[in-house]
């Protein structure tokens, strides 16, 4: 029963994702659910749960629907529901995705479980290390952004709104984000696993800011 809901559920989001950009693609949704499966197996929470969710957690992506963040947990919510699974199910998959993004967690969160830390924390190791700068610049590249600007320090935004209106240089994200998300993993594993990919990022700058001003 498990292998038939996750066949029909990776070929419903390949589907869903096509042509997505590339860095919140159907790799990015395999990436995240094996990872969540790697957490998953220290931590155990409920292993269907962690799978639906890691899958559907970016099935509309709010940043790429007109600020729509009601759409992914509709969209995952009516397909679940055609899988027969339970209503219970549904809205603790749903809950996932509405309380997942780092956006998100700037406004008030009322919903906690081990499975959204578990997938949580899945997509945030994605958004760091090799991969996470990869992703960076490509979505970087996608908006048309400025790699970097030394007149254009970063910020700490205070809350979802500002998040969501920045339009800063790539470089500058690694500030306002992606460096911060190491103290904010949730699970043992993931603390773990974000340690390394975290003083990866940290090299990448040092060697980018030396490039940058010719010394290296």
């Amino acid at each position: 029963m498990k292998t038939l809901l996750l066949n029909k559920t990776i070929q419903f989001v390949k589907e869903k994702l096509d042509g997505a950009e590339a860095g919140h693609d159907w790799f990015h949704i395999e990436r995240v659910y094996k990872t969540a499966l790697t957490i998953n197996a220290q931590e155990e929470g409920d292993e269907l749960t962690v799978i639906m969710a890691a899958l559907l957690h970016d099935i509309a992506d709010s940043k790429f629907h007109n600020g729509d963040e009601e759409l992914g947990p509709v969209i995952a919510g009516n397909f679940l529901k055609s899988l027969g699974l339970a209503p219970d199910f549904i809205l603790h998959v749903q809950n996932i995705i509405r309380n997942l993004s780092y956006k998100a967690s700037l406004d008030q969160v009322t919903f906690q479980s081990k499975e959204l830390d578990i997938v949580q924390d899945a997509d945030r190791l994605d958004a760091i290390g090799a991969i996470g700068i990869a992703r960076a610049f490509t979505y970087g590249g996608y908006k048309n952004r400025l790699m970097y600007d030394p007149a254009q320090p970063p910020v700490k935004h205070i809350d979802k709104e500002s998040y969501k209106k920045s339009e800063a240089p790539t470089i500058n994200h690694f500030y306002e984000k992606l460096l911060l998300l190491k103290d904010l993993m949730k699970t043992s594993t993931g603390k773990q696993m974000a340690a390394q990919r975290h003083q990866f990022m940290e090299l990448y700058l040092e060697q980018f800011y030396g490039e940058w001003s010719g010394e290296k």
